[in-house]
């Protein structure tokens, strides 16, 4: 029978609070960074150097971590991602060296690539084309909060226990996550899963890397999550410098930015959804709120400048607000131009090329600061990456291929 309503919103709470705990593992370390780095004495370029060694480890792990989701499918991908990130996470508490740091920060970007591909095909699965913005902008939005929450959290838990204690509850309760996915997901037969007694879903056919869309999906997230990952690194360093802020005390300014990108995350899915349902062209809608997007975050290198604190929180506020806003109208973007059987790759590659953008920015970051330039080139940079990332879009796809519109996949429940 056809899944019911009660269902498909318990499947998708779930869904979205996996990229929330994909999210609060990864940032653990960034927010606790004053305090790590006294405890392990690493200096700007070695914290700038785990971060590149995370993010080249989940590029490398995206190459195929979309084929393994296409392939187990969204009842079983979504548990055993979440399950191995959690456990990866958890392993921090137990290092006691960079080497050590290291190969935890590679276990968890490898693993946490699972993330990614799985949310972005699993919204594809449980909603129709015309819902997806709004899918994508809650699940970004939950994201967000979760970035809110961490910063508040986080420290109070390394004060009262340490920072590896942090590191344990972010991974234990990925477990729990886990084992609750299996309880909702039974009975539940997702189109081109393996179904109980049947053969496997067929090995999606056709490469990508021939396709236009392929590419420009790749160069638009390798520009645009440049960005994202050098605020999501470097950001409570930057008000650290600028303005003298550690621990607790980054809390607020790291809440008001994340709670920006949530806004714009909710905003944007909202209104591109509602503008299809009227009747709007979907290349217009998709273009047009892509553009939007980029022009918010063009005034990020005023933030350096400024020496208002206020308003260096209400410029970087506004760029959050408009990479979540160009995120989710490029998540909705790859479930339209590809075919169902293609949306694990595509998005695992797109995801690839923007890891890959955000080894690079970090490692330059790290360089960049260690000599002295501070962060406005790296502002000025991150705040034109979104009109780069939309003309590659333009460029390789004047004309959208709407493939995947009108083929959202069914789900039933027994």
């Amino acid at each position: 029978m056809t899944l019911s309503p009660a269902r498909r919103n318990t499947l998708f709470v779930l869904a979205i609070t996996a990229t929330l705990l994909n999210l609060v593992d990864r940032q653990i370390i960034s927010v606790l960074k004053p305090e790590i780095s006294r405890d392990m004495g690493w200096s700007d370029n070695d914290y700038g150097s785990l971060a590149a060694w995370f993010q080249g480890s989940a590029a490398v792990a995206f190459l195929f971590t979309g084929l393994a989701v296409d392939r187990l499918g969204v009842k079983w991908a979504n548990p055993i991602g979440v399950a191995l990130w959690s456990l990866a996470a958890m392993a921090h508490a137990f290092a006691r060296g960079f080497g050590s740091f290291v190969l935890c920060r590679v276990a968890l970007g490898a693993t946490e690539a699972m993330g990614t591909p799985a949310a972005i095909k699993t919204i594809a699965v449980i909603f129709p084309p015309s819902m997806r913005s709004f899918g994508y902008g809650i699940t970004n939005t939950v994201g967000s909060l979760g970035a809110i929450i961490v910063p508040l959290l986080i420290p109070t838990i390394a004060l009262l226990w340490g920072w590896r204690a942090a590191f344990v509850i972010g991974g234990g309760l990925g477990l729990v996550w886990a084992a609750a996915w299996l309880v909702a997901a039974r009975g539940v037969h997702f189109a081109g899963d393996r179904h109980d007694g049947q053969q496997a879903a067929p090995a999606p056919t056709g490469s990508i890397f021939v396709e236009r869309r392929t590419w420009a999906i790749a160069i638009a997230k390798f520009l645009s999550d440049a960005t994202w990952w050098l605020m999501l690194f470097w950001m409570p360093d930057f008000f650290h410098r600028s303005f003298g802020l550690e621990g607790i005390a980054l809390g607020a300014p790291l809440a008001i930015a994340y709670g920006c990108s949530a806004v714009g995350s909710l905003i944007a899915g909202t209104i591109a959804s509602r503008l299809i349902r009227a009747g709007r062209s979907i290349e217009k809608v998709r273009k047009g709120s892509l553009l939007v997007a980029a022009l918010l975050a063009t005034p990020l290198p005023f933030a350096d400048t400024v020496h208002s604190y206020a308003l260096a929180v209400a410029l970087i506020g506004l760029v959050m607000a408009g990479h979540q806003a160009f995120s989710v109208n490029l998540f909705a973007l790859i479930a339209d131009v590809s075919r169902p059987e293609k949306i694990g790759r595509v998005t695992s590659f797109g995801a690839f090329s923007g890891n890959v953008g955000g080894m690079v920015i970090a490692k330059v970051a790290g360089l960049t600061l260690a000599v002295g330039l501070g962060y406005w080139p790296l502002f000025l940079f991150a705040g034109c990456s979104y009109l780069l990332a939309l003309g590659a879009i333009q460029l390789l796809l004047p004309r959208l291929p709407l493939e995947g519109i009108g083929t959202a996949l069914p789900v039933a429940a027994h």
